[in-house]
C-alpha cells in the first residue's frame, strides 16, 4: 500500500515549512537551495519529521529537477495522507 504526494518546492526560504496549496500540490519552502540535490533532500527530511515515516517510505517517483514533484509515501493510504497533510498544513499556519 503507497499513496502519492503532489508538492510545489520553494527553494532558498527563510525556513523549511508548508506554504498552502496550489491547485493539486501541497507548497513546501525549503532553506535549502536547488543545486546538487540538496532542495529534493531538504523536502525528504521535512516530510519525515511531519509524517512521522521511515526515510525509506519516501521517493520522489516524479520531479526530481524540477519544482513539481510527486512523492510517494509507502504504508499509508491516499485519503489518509491527503487528511494528515491538510490537517499538518492547516496546524503549522496558525
Amino acid at each position: 500500500m503507497s499513496a502519492t504526494l503532489r508538492v510545489r518546492v520553494i527553494p532558498r526560504a527563510r525556513r523549511t515549512e508548508w506554504a498552502g496549496r496550489r491547485g493539486e500540490a501541497w507548497v513546501v519552502r525549503v532553506q535549502a537551495p536547488p543545486v546538487e540535490g540538496a532542495a529534493n533532500e531538504a523536502l525528504l527530511r521535512f516530510l519525515v519529521k511531519e509524517l512521522g515515516v521511515r526515510r525509506g517510505d519516501l521517493a520522489i517517483v516524479s520531479g526530481e529537477h524540477a519544482r513539481d514533484k510527486v512523492v510517494r509515501v509507502a504504508g499509508t493510504a491516499q485519503q489518509e495522507l491527503e487528511a494528515r497533510v491538510a490537517r499538518l498544513a492547516q496546524e503549522r499556519a496558525g
